[in-house]
């Protein structure tokens, strides 16, 4: 699940914060912000980040730094999880509305199917994000 706390449109498009919430093995596909650059904040629970090849984890209370440009995935890998993707340029937040990700305080319907892959690339895309591998395994 993710609600945005802060869209870009609030700053002039210079940040955007999201709350990403999430069971065991939640995870986002291999990608590259070309526009942006994320950084992590764990409010609970813990990820496994990857950044440039090199993982690390990420744990309550951390901070993990996400530069554009450079390939990052992450997963749970605790129970549930709870952190901050903070965006600056904003832009993620238009690209997370326009995938019709839940932007509710409870959880998706069950039987809500992931998004089709090729479809996902290519949206991503429009917001200066590329997909270039599968989301990594808790």
């Amino acid at each position: 699940m993710v609600l945005i706390r802060l869209g870009g449109a609030a700053l002039n498009g210079s940040l955007a914060v999201l709350e990403h919430s999430g069971r065991r093995g939640h995870s986002s596909p291999l990608h590259v912000h070309h526009a942006d650059d994320e950084a992590f904040v764990v409010m609970d629970g813990g990820l496994r980040v990857e950044v440039d090849g090199q993982t690390f984890a990420a744990g309550l209370g951390s901070a993990a730094a996400l530069p554009r440009s450079r390939p990052h995935s992450f997963v749970v890998v605790s129970n549930d999880a709870r952190f901050l993707a903070i965006h600056t340029p904003a832009g993620f937040d238009r690209f997370t509305r326009a995938g019709g990700i839940p932007e509710i305080d409870v959880a998706p319907p069950a039987g809500i199917a992931p998004a089709d892959p090729a479809e996902l690339s290519l949206l991503a895309a429009q917001y200066g994000i590329e997909i270039i591998g599968p989301p990594p395994v808790a």
